[in-house]
Order: C-alpha cells, then sequence, then structure tokens
C-alpha cells in the first residue's frame, strides 16, 4: 500500500480523498490505527505542497508502527543533516566503549572512587582493573569492558559514585587518545573563553537615592560543630587524613552496638593441652587426606556450634517485641585486614566436619585480605569469633557485631603454672571471653555456654560421644 501511496503522491492526485478508499479494502482489525495514521500524514503533506519537495518521504519506508508520525514529520531538511541526525545515536566504528561502576549489592547503594589503577593512555585488557570503588563493607574493582587504550577519565578520585556511573572512555583502536584529567581540560576551556566588552560589563547607573542608615542588628552566635566536624586546630607535625568508608562504617556499627546493646562481658581460662596434643598427632594426616592444615580455628568454631545448641538463646535476637531463635548456625569470623576490619561468614557450619571448617577459613581469610570477598559472604551471621590472640592480646572484652546477640574473644596462649591432680605444672593456657547482650541472655545461660567450649576445647572427644 506505501508503493500506492508514493505513485499517488507523484502524479499529483489528491491524496488524503485517494488513500481513504484505497484503505477501505484492509482488514477491520487494522483499519483505525492505519488509516488514522496514514490520513494525518496527508494532511501535513497537502499543507506543505508537492510531496516530492520534503525531506520526510524517506521516512515512508519505515514502519507505520514504530513511532507516531508526528514525530516523524520534520521541516525540510536535506540528506547531510538527516544522516547527521541518525550520527549522534550511534557510532559507525563502535570504536569507544565505557567502563563504568558494576553493581555492588543489595544493601550498598554508592561508593567513594578511592583511587585510578591507569593512566589515560595505558593500555588495557579485557576485565582488567582500571579503578577501586570503597564502599562501607568492601573494595569492588572497575573492570574494563573491552581491550583498548584509556583515551580519558570522566570522574576524579573521591567522588561518589553509583552502579552505573561512567568513569572512564576506552578506545578500542587507541585514536584520538588524550593524556590530559578531565579537571585540566576544563580549566584551559574556561581560559579561552573570550570576556565580554567593558560596555557590556557595566550597567547603567541609575539615580542614586538618598541613603538611609538603618539600624545594626546583632549578628547571630556562630553555628556549634557537628561531631563529625572538625574540631582540633592544625598543629605542626600533624597529618589530617579522610577516613574511608569502611572506617567510618565500622565506627558507626561499633557505636551503634554500645548505644544499642546492653553489653556485659564473662571470663574463663582453657587448658590447651588435649587440643594442641591432638592437632600435633593427626597434622600430617589431616593435610594428606584434606589438603589443607589442621588449625586451632577449627576446633573453637566446633565447640561454639556445640555451645549454640546447647544454649539456643545464644543464638537468638531481639527483633522489636519479639525474640527470633534460629534453628540454624552461620559463624562469623572476624579478620582484620590493612583497611579494616571484615567479618566473613560460615555459612551453615552446624553441617560442617573440621576439614570443612578450616578450607572455608581459609577461603575467606585469603579473599578478605586480598580486597576480593563479596558482599554476599559477609552478609548475615548469628555468632561472631574474634581471635585477638594472633596478635598477642592476652586478654580483651570484645564488641557484639550487630545484629547478633553474642561474640566470643579468643586470646594469645601462654604457659602458666596450674595446679593438676595436686601438682603444680606449667599448662599452655588461653583466656577466652564472652560480650552478650544481658536483655535477652542471662548470665547463667553465658557461664554454661561458655563453660561449654571450655569443656570441648580440654577435652575434644566430647564432639564424638555427644556429651
Amino acid at each position: 500500500m506505501l508503493g500506492a501511496v508514493r505513485r499517488r503522491i507523484a502524479s499529483g492526485g489528491t491524496y488524503s480523498s485517494k488513500l481513504w478508499s484505497s484503505s477501505q479494502t484492509r482488514s477491520a482489525v487494522s483499519r483505525p490505527r492505519v488509516s488514522s495514521i496514514i490520513e494525518s500524514e496527508a494532511l501535513l503533506i497537502q499543507a506543505q505542497g508537492p510531496a516530492r519537495n520534503f525531506c520526510h518521504i524517506p521516512f515512508l519506508r519505515r514502519s507505520l508502527s514504530l513511532r507516531p508520525v508526528k514525530e516523524l514529520v520534520f521541516k525540510c531538511q536535506d540528506e547531510a543533516s538527516l544522516k547527521k541526525w541518525r550520527h549522534s545515536f550511534s557510532s559507525e566504528s563502535g570504536d569507544l566503549v565505557d567502563a563504568v561502576v558494576p553493581y555492588m549489592g543489595e544493601s550498598i547503594t554508592d561508593g567513594t572512587l578511592a583511587t585510578f589503577l591507569k593512566n589515560p593512555g595505558d593500555r588495557v585488557e579485557v576485565d582488567e582493573a582500571i579503578a577501586q570503588i570503597e564502599t562501607d563493607k568492601v573494595t569492588i574493582d572497575v573492570n574494563s569492558p573491552e581491550a583498548g587504550i584509556i583515551q580519558k577519565f570522566v570522574a576524579k578520585e573521591g567522588e561518589t559514585v553509583e552502579p552505573g556511573t561512567k568513569i572512564a572512555v576506552i578506545s578500542k583502536s587507541g585514536e584520538g587518545v588524550s593524556h590530559v584529567a578531565p579537571s585540566e581540560k576544563v580549566t584551559e576551556k574556561t581560559s579561552t573563553v573570550p570576556s565580554p566588552p567593558a560596555e557590556e560589563k557595566q550597567a547603567p547607573k541609575a539615580e542614586t537615592a538618598p541613603v538611609v542608615e538603618k539600624p545594626k542588628v546583632p549578628s547571630p552566635p556562630p553555628p556549634k560543630r557537628s561531631a563529625s566536624e572538625p574540631q582540633l586546630p592544625p598543629k605542626d607535625r600533624e597529618r589530617r587524613i579522610p577516613m574511608t568508608r569502611l572506617r567510618k562504617r565500622v565506627a558507626t556499627r561499633l557505636k551503634d552496638s554500645q548505644n544499642t546493646f546492653a553489653m556485659l562481658t564473662t571470663f574463663n581460662e582453657v587448658d590447651m593441652t588435649n587440643l594442641m596434643k591432638l592437632r600435633s598427632e593427626y597434622k600430617d594426616a589431616f593435610v594428606e587426606k584434606h589438603g589443607v592444615k589442621l588449625g586451632l580455628m577449627s576446633g573453637f568454631v566446633k565447640a561454639a556450634i556445640s555451645g549454640l545448641q546447647n544454649q539456643p538463646i545464644i543464638n537468638a535476637v531481639i527483633d522489636g517485641d519479639d525474640i527470633i531463635y534460629r534453628d540454624y548456625v552461620d559463624i562469623s569470623i572476624a579478620v582484620g585486614t590493612p583497611k579494616g576490619l571484615v567479618v566473613p561468614v560460615i555459612r551453615n557450619a552446624e553441617k560442617m566436619n573440621f576439614a570443612e571448617i578450616e578450607k572455608e577459613i581459609n577461603t575467606l581469610a585469603k579473599k578478605a585480605n586480598d580486597g576480593s570477598i563479596s558482599i554476599d559472604e559477609m552478609a548475615g551471621g548469628t555468632f561472631t569469633i574474634s581471635n585477638g590472640g594472633v596478635y598477642g592480646s592476652l586478654l580483651s572484652t570484645p564488641i557484639i557485631n550487630p545484629p547478633q546477640s553474642a561474640i566470643l574473644g579468643m586470646h594469645s596462649i601462654v604457659s602458666r603454672p596450674m595446679v593438676v591432680g595436686g601438682s603444680v605444672v606449667p599448662r599452655p593456657m588461653m583466656y577466652i571471653a564472652l560480650t552478650y547482650d544481658h536483655r535477652l541472655i542471662d548470665g547463667r545461660e553465658a557461664v554454661f555456654f561458655l563453660r561449654r567450649i571450655k569443656d570441648v576445647v580440654e577435652d575434644p572427644r566430647r564432639l564424638l560421644l555427644d556429651i
């Protein structure tokens, strides 16, 4: 039918009347939509003269169902301007690609552009990291989507960015590469703008009215600074460095924990003789079979699981006016990294044996230290174990990791004189501490839980016999 339309236009016939008669042969389903579109287009053509003189004819080759005709009919344009209009929406060569901030997790909406790992003009490969985004929980890499050369950066270090934000432009062919930072380009561009003539700067002077002195109003007192604003004046031999997002997040969570929970800590001491002997006797066979070393942490994780199963209230949490009891055990392991404290989670630890726990701990600790750990691997957790003994801590009072209700603190092993069978002998001893939410957990349950850990660590055979 469109071919008939073009032939009738070229013959100079009355377009709208002939189209209506030809459109009657269409089916009843498509008649209202097609005829209304053609009539509106015909009226536009009649109002502006012979159709062959107007540049909107090429659009008749388009499907009528793509867009309303009023968006497709333009004023007279030549073919060159039409090509330019099309070119602005796509690149013929497809040479330039954008590097954007990736998805960072459900609970993270933005991050700080911490640093660029590359410079404009550097060669990058596919999926090579070009920048790092620092979030409240973890550092995320921004990878190059294609191999090529970095043309320019369109974001600056320290800016807050969201998922999908463009931070760099990469040229796959390396053409048109800019070695100037975006801030420098803006400065150069603004400096070359000519200043307006002097006549335009000066506004016409109006007749001045007699000046009436207004009574002086006392200035208001200076506003008080908030706790987050700098309070200390600068001094010699001091450096002021902004806190990282991870450090600010840790500080906020720890202070919220202190303000929310009624925290109380109870202590005990554990004789490590039998667990260390078990480790020494079976370490070689354990590595040979499971491919991982047998450490002390897996023994404490198994002891904590046994204690949580005996005292379910330690594994519970307050939510409003309710208590949520969890029938699963997700153990969070506090890991100190150069960038801050992270707490990866061992999921369903109650179903794991010693080897599986050791493998999971090693995997999560490695990811935490190299910054490749994901948000999902740190989310959740029902109970936390913090081992300050690896740094030489003798005794401490750990802080609860919300929304949990308790945390176990391990400490260094020190040989101390102990009374065994009426004799004083040296024993490898460790202090353990349990900080708990006293709103939910009574001292009785807390002490029983810590005693269970002491019994299992001092005699691991209890785990086999479930006693």
